[in-house]
């Protein structure tokens, strides 16, 4: 992977916890009731509406979102990529297993375009934490 992979690749994870933490946090219900967007609705289906839940949830995005404009920022600094995409492979690794356990309350279209997003984000945390090509890990 180069650098300039690397930082394209960060700055998509940055912008996804961005909106979808940004829209989370300030506008709670709204998110809620909307998520994704587009005419589609992921979350009511999931359970009722916790504004605290969705604040915390949105709140983390935020979380995620700041560390990884610092790792842009430091994008040539493989420990600080490294730990940044380490963090958004775990959360997203787990908020796909779990969603892959509740696939069948979803019909028609949102069945794969959950499976497609989730898996996006958790495939691109994953290659970021790969090494530069050619680069030496610190240990």
């Amino acid at each position: 992977m180069t650098r300039s992979l690397r930082v394209v690749l960060l700055a998509v994870l940055g912008v996804s916890g961005l909106g979808v933490g940004g829209w989370a946090y300030f506008a709670s219900e709204h998110w809620y009731r909307t998520f994704p967007g587009f005419g589609h609705h992921w979350l009511p289906v999931l359970g009722p509406y916790s504004q605290h839940l969705v604040k915390d949830v949105g709140a983390m995005y935020l979380g995620l979102a700041a560390l990884t404009v610092f790792a842009i920022w430091k994008a040539a600094d493989t420990t600080v990529v490294r730990l940044t995409a380490t963090a958004w492979t775990i959360f997203n690794a787990l908020h796909f297993a779990y969603h892959l356990q509740h696939l069948h309350m979803y019909s028609g279209s949102d069945v794969p375009l959950n499976v497609i997003a989730l898996s996006t984000v958790l495939v691109i945390g994953a290659v970021l934490v790969l090494p530069l090509k050619g680069e030496r890990v610190r240990t």
